[in-house]
């Protein structure tokens, strides 16, 4: 009877470790952004320009964040990701940005629209100014590379 059962308790213990490791093997995606003027609708004359990395545990939907930028006309006055939009397009803020002070930091957790526009590459990173209220420099969000 104890040979019979080993075969079984084998197969339970397999299972149950690849159940309790399924949230460790969460996918993460990176993604990027350059920002510069030039990307505005319509495109700024500026100095400023930024980088920006971002990623995503597609999991939890958890997207995390990185901004840097200099070289604005002046502070910062918001700082937002905007969407869904094609590069050249504009569209409205979905997820502001707590503080606008280089670098930005930050995470929110996506709904499924978010994630499918994430992933189609339509969101840009847009930083505001006094003098560009609209946006001083902008950057598509776009795949850094396979996941993690």
């Amino acid at each position: 009877m104890r040979i019979q059962s080993l075969p079984l308790l084998s197969a339970l213990a397999v299972s149950t470790a690849f159940l309790l490791a399924s949230p460790a093997m969460a996918e993460t995606m990176k993604f990027k952004a350059t920002l510069d003027g030039s990307q505005q609708t319509p495109p700024v004359t500026t100095k400023g320009k930024g980088t920006a990395t971002f990623t995503f545990n597609t999991t939890s939907k958890k997207l995390t964040w990185n901004v840097k930028y200099s070289g604005l006309s002046g502070p910062a006055s918001a700082g937002h990701i905007h969407g869904p939009a094609a590069k050249g397009e504009s569209a409205d803020p979905v997820i502001p940005f707590k503080k606008v002070k280089s670098p930005i930091k930050g995470s929110a957790t996506l709904t499924d629209a978010q994630v499918t526009d994430l992933e189609a590459g339509k969101y840009y990173v847009n930083i505001h100014t006094a003098a560009d209220p609209d946006g001083e420099i902008r950057g598509q969000i776009e795949k850094a590379g396979g996941a993690m």
